[in-house]
């Protein structure tokens, strides 16, 4: 976003001379039109760009805002004036930027939803839907809640999720550096007693020094280091740039042994949590699929949702490409086909949503407890070996004189 500088008149004839914040000089002239502000010069504000990083909004962020409207539209305030309160106390510059860009949108005759969807990128186009829903239902301020504890629900998935990844990462991370210490720094001290021994030493011994010289030198620590960056880049590009490679490595992930059930639950709960709460919001179900599709994560997930969605448009039920995907446990798929004819979709998937929100809880701690031994084998059998190669040639030498 930049900003620019302009001059002209405001509807009521007056001079008017501020800035506004826009994508580009087009855009903002776009908006100032809408504003009934008739421009004469309009140029960009360089005193105004920003140095460094562009600031990001999480989804704490909005979830703090989306709280805080929902109780003062529900207490009968303008929208107009509620925006402007969260702008004035918004912790971060952009929040404050985006309020007060949304707020004179409405002020302009633009309906909120429209003024909103210039930031779909920050709020998602879910949240922009929904607050279409309820503008044209009359009902902003329950669907304003509904948003509320519908992100909580994310951003709490979202850190059961991360509490099960951190604390094996932690410890391998650890246990590597040890590892790389033991080989570096220490080894290098055996090998030059070893050398004052004679002799030929063990081929366990001799490998453990030979993994040490490569290490030591400065090409060996790079040499594994530009390989895992590389790898990791290789895997980032394929996975996000090429459609084909990211469905193939999501099935692949949803294959593996516990992780792939612990991913299948997440994918679950946020599917049936996000459906459920767009149909609850007045939102149709093509549009709710469509939006659920989008913001799955998981391309095979997405793949069985918009094959669902087409189903649903040429006169069938959503249950069956959904059961062909492979992805959706049967009971999901049995609770999703008896809401689908009891017209109580959105209730089940709710509840479909909160038990699975329990399995991810017990299945990030049975991963945990299952990780842990496999941590503790891959340290212990490290460290092990570095300490046998070692007092081999001691133990030999020992046999010796004897």
């Amino acid at each position: 976003m930049a900003v620019y500088k302009y001059r002209g008149t405001d509807p009521g004839g007056q001079p008017i001379q501020s800035i506004i914040e826009a994508d580009n000089k087009q855009q903002a002239t776009e908006i100032l039109k809408n504003r009934r502000i008739a421009v004469r010069e309009i140029k960009r504000d360089l005193s105004k760009v920003e140095i460094g990083l562009p600031e990001k909004i999480n989804d704490e962020d909005v979830l703090i805002s989306t709280r805080q409207l929902s109780v003062m539209v529900d207490a009968g305030l303008p929208i107009v004036k509620a925006l402007d309160i969260i702008a004035t106390q918004a912790s971060k510059k952009r929040m404050r930027k985006i309020f007060m860009d949304v707020k004179g949108g409405i002020e302009t005759g633009s309906e909120f939803n429209k003024a909103l969807g210039r930031y779909k990128n920050d709020f998602g186009e879910l949240y922009v839907n929904m607050i279409a829903a309820g503008e044209a239902g009359g009902l902003l301020d329950s669907i304003l809640e509904r948003l509320a504890n519908y992100l909580e629900k994310s951003i709490s998935l979202k850190r059961k999720v991360k509490a099960a990844m951190t604390y094996p990462t932690v410890v391998l991370i650890v246990a590597v550096a040890v590892v790389y210490g033991l080989m570096v720094f220490i080894i290098p001290k055996f090998k030059e007693m070893y050398e004052g021994f004679g002799g030929e030493l063990p081929a366990l011994t001799q490998l453990a020094i030979s993994i040490s010289d490569f290490l030591s030198k400065w090409y060996g620590g790079g040499l594994i280091f530009a390989s895992i960056i590389v790898s990791f880049t290789v895997l980032k590009l394929t996975y996000k740039r090429s459609p084909a490679g990211r469905y193939k490595m999501d099935q692949i992930f949803l294959r593996i042994p516990k992780i792939g059930d612990l991913i299948r639950k997440v994918a679950v709960a946020k599917f049936s949590r996000t459906f459920g709460t767009l149909l609850s919001s007045g939102v149709s179900i093509l549009d709710a699929l469509d939006i659920v599709a989008k913001t799955s994560g998981n391309k095979v997930i997405e793949k069985a949702l918009l094959d669902s969605k087409r189903d649903i448009e040429s006169g069938k039920t959503i249950v069956e490409p959904l059961e062909k995907s492979g992805v959706f446990p049967s009971m999901v798929i049995q609770m999703i086909s008896v809401g689908e004819e009891t017209g109580s979709l959105d209730l089940m998937l709710q509840k479909i949503a909160d038990f699975y929100d329990d399995e991810v809880d017990r299945s990030v701690e049975g991963l945990t407890k299952l990780i842990e031994p496999f941590l503790m084998l891959f340290v212990g059998g490290a460290v092990g070996f570095v300490i046998i190669a070692m007092y081999l040639p001691i133990f030999k030498l020992g046999d010796v004189i004897q």
